[in-house]
């Protein structure tokens, strides 16, 4: 985009130019075939993709803080639960009677099963939370070295790096999606 290869002059490039020289075309191939005016666009266009990806960078930092957030909550959910539950069959036991302790049975269960689901939800929002933040780590990071002197081997990678997402495991996300559906 910004640096095009070298005009590759063959005789039938040279009759070409020769027929149509002019002190114009002779200054265009001698600049190495580039428009002042495209560098100048290709310039503005680079700044405006460098902007925007740097704002895509900063809505997701804000993104993994609110989800980090949602972590916090989670955890101190569990652990409230983990109290109260704890709590329960005393109170229970007090009281005695076989009508209540069935029906406490029944609850026990239920929040068994709950308190697994529970767990369930929590560990998959935090493999979840570990992948996104290592795949803001790589963006931040290709971001971040982006430069004029970046080669066209280099920027490939960078996209191909982009777009794979390493750090995110498709089975995983999958796994998620049906824990909420």
């Amino acid at each position: 985009m910004l640096r095009r290869p070298p005009l590759i002059k063959s005789e039938m490039v040279e009759r070409i130019i020769k027929a149509n020289e002019s002190r114009r075309l002779k200054a265009y191939v001698e600049a190495g075939c580039i428009n002042p005016h495209d560098g100048v666009q290709n310039l503005n266009k680079l700044h405006t993709c460098l902007v925007g990806l740097q704002d895509h960078l900063r809505k997701a930092k804000s993104l993994l803080l609110e989800l980090e957030g949602f972590m916090e909550n989670v955890a101190s959910a569990m652990q409230a639960a983990e109290t109260s539950s704890s709590e329960l069959p005393e109170e229970t036991c007090k009281n005695g009677l076989d009508h209540q302790a069935m029906v406490f049975d029944k609850e026990v269960e239920l929040c068994h099963l709950e308190k697994s689901k529970v767990t369930d939800y929590a560990a998959m929002m935090g493999i979840i939370y570990a992948m996104l933040k290592q795949d803001y780590t790589m963006q931040e990071k290709i971001v971040s070295s982006l430069n004029l002197k970046s080669s066209a081997g280099e920027l490939e990678s960078y996209c191909l790096m982009w777009s794979l997402r390493p750090f995110v495991n498709d089975e995983i996300m999958f796994q998620a999606w049906k824990l909420v559906t």
